[in-house]
């Protein structure tokens, strides 16, 4: 199902039915709460937020406070860094917020998992699940799970900026031969070390391949770099 997921946010054809197919991944996983978010910073300092969730109508006020922002442990996390975040009450009590954390509690937002892609031009989207129920205590499970958050954030990141954000067309155009065939090996779970065998160049320099069509895609990883290059019909 949750491989459905996947193809399914990618096909999303308006911003209801992306948020349609994000709610229903998260209820897949054993979230209650899911938001998406997509930032685009404009010239002269203006900043766009466009949100995408389920947040209960109750808990807006506190969810959008700017004030509470600043504080948050986890939004903070997400503006430094793109290592996603496995949170819960301990990580609001260790930084003293844990009135913050009983606040939200309530809502659905005991324990979560959050990430942000930090993108070329300014964008940045920031994904978060959350559930009252405490995450899995085996690290196999915690492991799986967050793997599979990670590579539905790529793909909804995907749609969401051809949805809410467009940006200037991508230049396709000037992608190498050598730089698509990295893609397409990478496109079949091919490794930097397998790719380079099979072409007959060094790891290194597929990794190069890989990170300049990356670059040329406007994209921040080879994951995103693989959706975006299917959708424009660059590989198949």
């Amino acid at each position: 199902m949750l491989q459905q997921d996947y193809l399914s946010v990618l096909e999303a054809r308006s911003a209801d039915e992306l948020r349609e197919r994000i709610i229903a991944f998260g209820e897949d996983l054993g979230f209650e709460r899911v938001a998406a978010t997509t930032v685009v910073e404009r010239p002269f300092g203006s900043t766009d937020f466009i949100s995408i969730h389920n947040i209960p109508e109750q808990y807006l006020p506190l969810s959008s406070s700017p004030v509470r922002a600043e504080r948050d442990p986890v939004v903070q996390h997400c503006k430094r860094s793109t290592v996603p975040i496995i949170w819960s009450q301990g990580t609001y009590v260790s930084r003293g917020l844990g009135e913050q954390w009983e606040e939200q509690e309530p809502f659905g937002f005991a324990n979560g998992i959050a990430l942000a892609l930090h993108l070329p031009q300014g964008r940045h989207f920031l994904f978060g699940v959350n559930r009252c129920e405490r995450l899995p205590y085996s690290p196999a499970e915690t492991t799986q799970l967050l793997a599979t958050v990670q590579l539905f954030a790529v793909h909804a990141c995907e749609a969401a900026l051809k949805l809410l954000a467009p940006a200037e067309a991508p230049d396709a155009s000037s992608l190498t031969p050598r730089e698509l065939e990295c893609l397409r090996w990478t496109m079949e779970g091919k490794t930097a070390w397998e790719v380079g065998s099979i072409l007959g160049i060094s790891e290194r320099t597929a990794v190069l391949h890989v990170n300049n069509a990356a670059h040329k895609l406007n994209c921040v990883s080879k994951h995103q770099a693989v959706i975006k290059a299917m959708r424009l019909g660059l590989i198949h």
